[in-house]
């Protein structure tokens, strides 16, 4: 099992395979190549300048998902807020038209669904805007609806054998967990320590009162594309009961970097990234941003959070022609609830005013979102075929 000073490489390799596996996963992997390429193409001076507000900045299918609060009610928000900074609403659109785009084509559906979607997309997002408060999105997804029903019936040993492989309060050392170098042990020891932390612990636990707080293990946990280079931890926490048992809580622990997704003129932001994330959270995903809280461990800035049982990745392998033009709409539904909460009725006017601005009547759709969606298609086509042949002379 790789230590410190050999992870890097491990994790790189790990990233490139898995990027390689379908286009989808190319782009749900590059959020740098997404703004770089979006700021190159010839639209990009026509994307409309929405007000200011937090945007989840890599708003892709797999950054979507049933989310528990803290009394266990489930609802379908945000789930990963890394790239949230203060910017424009516009991007989290195109961001989120781009992975539906790529997970049609990795369905085998024609493009003229993909023109629907667009257009269903749109729809959905502007309900949500004129009415954040609203729990209709008019048409809902089978798909979406399915994963939250799912969801609803998960307990502690569902997320046990999901991520640990095991029941027993332990973390078992392999594929997914590393083990932990001698200071990074006495730094997670050392962090739950912390009043503030341990507050934290016992207010998602529902307890509250002097309890015994303490690490019962952890490991480093390989875990996704983002992770390369970075801190990332899974923690066992053990919160000792007025009647002398235990009860256990399952830790995420992630070093939080400067944002890739570009933030609005003037913004102003927590300096430190781990506080962002958690201020993002709060504002788009607040049955997330509950269960957060920004640390400092190792000289660097992390953003601790429970994982409940209820927490769950939106996957899609295979869409159906019906199936996707409803999630197109359901999903950017959700994302509309998370802007618009944000705004004032001024600013959702005006926004509203803007979107519906630049719609035809063939393609019902914004002509800047439906171009930026098809020329990053094509481009993140050619860079994912590029990808793979370098993963193949690699291996």
């Amino acid at each position: 099992m790789p230590l410190p000073a050999e992870r890097h490489a491990v994790l790189d390799r790990k990233r490139t395979l898995k990027m390689a596996r379908s286009a989808h996963a190319y782009v749900r992997g590059n959020t740098a190549k997404f703004y770089e390429w979006l700021a190159a193409s010839r639209v990009a001076a026509r994307v409309p300048q929405g007000t200011p507000i937090w945007i989840c900045g890599d708003c892709h299918l797999g950054n979507l998902g049933p989310v528990a609060n803290g009394d266990g009610r489930i609802e379908i928000q945000i789930r990963d807020l890394d790239q949230a900074v203060i910017g424009n609403p516009a991007h989290d659109l195109i961001r989120l038209g781009l992975s539906l785009a790529t997970a049609a084509r990795g369905s085998d559906l024609p493009g003229v669904v993909t023109m629907r979607m667009m257009e269903e997309m749109v729809d959905g997002y502007a309900a949500a805007i004129r009415d954040p408060a609203c729990h209709d999105c008019g048409e809902e997804s089978d798909v979406v609806r399915s994963v939250e029903r799912a969801a609803l019936g998960r307990r502690w040993c569902h997320l046990a054998r999901e991520r640990l492989d095991a029941v027993e309060p332990r973390i078992p050392l392999g594929k997914r967990f590393w083990q932990l170098a001698a200071e990074e042990r006495a730094a997670l020891e050392h962090l739950f320590d912390d009043d503030r932390v341990a507050a934290m612990v016992l207010s998602l636990k529902g307890k509250r009162g002097n309890r015994e707080v303490r690490l019962v293990d952890a490991a480093y946990w390989m875990k996704g594309c983002s992770s390369l280079g970075l801190l990332r931890y899974a923690a066992i926490v053990g919160v000792r009961t007025r009647k002398g048992n235990w009860s256990y809580a399952l830790i995420d622990l992630k070093e939080a970097t400067d944002p890739i997704a570009p933030a609005a003129a003037g913004a102003v932001m927590p300096q430190d990234d781990g506080e962002r994330v958690v201020a993002a959270a709060r504002a788009l995903s607040p049955y997330l941003g509950t269960r957060m809280l920004p640390v400092r461990m190792l000289d660097r800035s992390l953003f601790i959070r429970e994982l409940t049982p209820h927490d769950l990745k939106l996957e899609v392998d295979q869409f159906s022609h019906g199936e996707a033009v409803r999630a197109a709409r359901h999903l950017a539904f959700v994302v509309g609830k998370a802007h618009g909460r944000q705004m004032d009725r001024a600013a959702r006017d005006h926004w509203l005013g803007v979107l519906e601005a630049d719609r035809r009547s063939a393609i019902d759709t914004p002509t800047w979102l439906w171009e930026s969606v098809v020329a990053l298609a094509g481009q993140h086509e050619v860079g994912y075929l590029d990808h793979c042949r370098r993963y193949a002379l690699a291996a």
